[in-house]
């Protein structure tokens, strides 16, 4: 496969997500477009927390479809067409809701909030008072604490055939954070093959605010294997190194000349067991990658990557300014997966838009602070197409 560059695509599209029901069948890993299924909705009707969980289907006129569940607001398939116009299903999940409420990974998919990444030692202070969070990674908070919005179930909305709202009321003190925070993701599936995710959210306290998505993919298809042949750009000239519990050191350095320059595109595997502390610190790839500047009506080229197998490309655009690059490194196939795969080592890979982690205790980072009577907004597209 030839390698691509930045040039390679430009993407502008400002969008929002369609729902209709999903068909009673379950899903495959094949990438014939007869047996590709998506879960059964069945699966996802279920109270929790006193609340009604279902399964949302969101389709096109190319036949591409994504199927999002309320419970952690959740991307659960993700139908593609490859190559040879099959679809493939590139969004790593489960079959049911209870094993999303099960997993030993609870991420797989989910809205993250109320801030997304690492928080040091659960602490940070605003105007002076002290925020203590429960510590659920080591000694950090990851992805909003023990309850995160990966466990709540979300109102859901449909309007007309395109769009998907989901919305939550997370409570002032909610593990810990301040503020009454009043949260909206739009999704959105449009008709050029893109997922666009759009955020919003009102505080009545000032607050710390960093959503995002956790979709892990493998744009072979769910129970392909190894993601490492996946070839990979991210439009970053810097990252911000970490220590050994995967916090942010507060430097902000240069990708040139490292096992994280993804400027031109590289096999994912290429350098990932290169001897560097970094990688080290992450069992591979798991840092925030700060964004180059190259914005086209609001939104910036992040990254693309292209399959090897299926020649299936995403390009991701956002209006953050970070993007974390994980590449499965802490998957222990101890999880049956849909179409009864595992989820073994890197065989997936999350490109997570957001601000950088631990912003709320890094003055040189930019702000994540959330002020009454502003808006928190944020916008990601995940665009598709096939690499000829």
């Amino acid at each position: 496969m030839k390698y691509f560059n930045l040039a390679s695509s430009v993407f502008l599209s400002m969008t929002i997500f369609s729902c209709n029901n999903a068909p009673e069948t379950s899903s495959a890993n094949a990438t014939d477009s007869s047996t590709v299924q998506l879960p059964s909705k069945a699966a996802f009707q279920h109270v929790i927390d006193g609340k009604q969980t279902d399964l949302f289907v969101l389709k096109n006129k190319n036949n591409m479809q994504a199927a999002i569940t309320n419970y952690g607001g959740r991307l659960v398939s993700l139908l593609v067409p490859d190559k040879d116009n099959n679809l493939t299903d590139v969004s790593v999940g489960f079959d049911s809701v209870l094993q999303y409420q099960t997993s030993t990974e609870p991420y797989f998919g989910a809205t993250i909030g109320r801030y997304g990444n690492r928080i040091a030692k659960g602490k940070f202070s605003l105007d002076g008072k002290e925020y203590t969070l429960f510590t659920n990674n080591g000694p950090n908070t990851l992805h909003g604490g023990k309850k995160g919005f990966q466990y709540v179930v979300w109102d859901a909305k449909q309007i007309g055939d395109s769009i998907l709202e989901l919305s939550y009321l997370s409570k002032d003190m909610e593990e810990g954070y301040p503020g009454n925070l009043q949260v909206k993701v739009i999704y959105h599936l449009t008709d050029a093959n893109e997922l666009k995710l759009t955020y919003e959210a009102l505080t009545d306290k000032k607050t710390v605010v960093n959503l995002t998505n956790h979709a892990f993919f493998n744009l072979n298809g769910t129970g392909s294997g190894t993601i490492n042949n996946h070839v990979l750009m991210i439009n970053a000239d810097q990252y911000t190194p970490v220590d050994a519990t995967l916090i942010p050191t507060g430097k902000i350095i240069p990708v040139a000349n490292t096992a994280f320059d993804f400027r031109t595109a590289v096999a994912i595997g290429k350098n990932v067991d290169a001897d560097d502390e970094q990688l080290k610190n992450g069992n591979g790839y798991d840092h925030n990658f700060v964004l180059n500047k190259n914005t086209t009506a609001g939104l910036n080229h992040a990254a693309t990557v292209v399959a090897d197998k299926t020649n299936i490309m995403m390009e991701v655009f956002t209006t953050e300014p970070g993007l974390q690059f994980y590449g499965g490194n802490f998957m222990q196939s101890k999880n049956s997966m849909k179409g009864g795969g595992k989820d073994d080592f890197r065989t997936a890979f999350c490109l997570e838009t957001q601000h950088f982690p631990d912003s709320p205790n890094q003055p040189s980072f930019l702000s994540t602070v959330l002020e009454p009577g502003k808006t928190y907004s944020s916008s990601s597209v995940y665009k598709f197409s096939v690499k000829q």
